[in-house]
């Protein structure tokens, strides 16, 4: 299991670009937190969740 966003998941073994798309989470818009390391944009298509991960996906959100 993976814990995401709080929220237990059967993610373990799933690429990072994979989860996102799957999730409907455009990759270009959010910041990606692993086990309090940031993962680089260019390595979301290698990136792959291990069993008891702790990761955070955070978007940006425009607005005044």
């Amino acid at each position: 299991m993976v814990c995401i966003n709080g929220k237990q998941e059967d993610a373990a073994g799933m690429v990072l670009l994979d989860y996102l798309k799957q999730n409907h989470v455009p990759p270009e818009g959010v910041a990606v937190e692993c086990n309090e390391e940031i993962i680089r944009k260019n390595r979301y298509s290698e990136y792959i969740f291990q069993d008891g991960d702790t990761v955070e996906i955070v978007s940006f959100v425009g607005g005044g």
